[in-house]
């Protein structure tokens, strides 16, 4: 069993994937939250704006990893979530700091639930990824 690169890079990824699922389960939450009145939207976008930057950034330094060690299948699965990231914030309202959650129109039905959807596909992609990474991390201790 060596530790190389390759197990360093997973050992990361399972760290850094832990917290994008924090990530998910306090977006999901929070939108739950908004939909049953327990809070307002401008406390809500408070609260959920300034993890959108670090929840993207982390996600892409993982994926940065993977390239430099060339783990191509993970960094394949990861691809479409980061190009969903970059159209997201690009097309987000305009908006005086950063974050993507608008206060006005957060409370439309349409938005909130495609909020709380998006909230539920990214913690399923997160939870899917952490049980990959597992496995890649055995693998890569195992098979050098």
């Amino acid at each position: 069993m060596a530790f190389n690169f390759t197990a360093f890079t997973y050992i990361v990824a399972l760290i850094g994937d832990a917290f994008l699922i924090f990530f998910s389960i306090f977006h999901v939450i929070a939108f739950d939250e908004l939909k049953t009145d327990y809070k307002n939207p401008i406390d809500q976008c408070n609260s959920l704006n300034p993890l959108v930057l670090p929840e993207y950034l982390l996600h892409i330094f993982l994926n940065v990893l993977f390239l430099f060690c060339g783990e191509w299948f993970s960094l394949f699965i990861n691809i479409p979530l980061i190009a969903y990231h970059i159209w997201r914030y690009k097309n987000r309202p305009i908006m005086s700091g950063p974050g993507l959650y608008d206060p006005t129109t957060v409370l439309k039905t349409d938005t909130l639930a495609r909020n709380m959807r998006e909230g539920w596909i990214k913690l399923a992609v997160y939870l899917i990824s952490f049980f990959y990474y597992i496995y890649g991390m055995v693998y890569s201790l195992i098979s050098t």
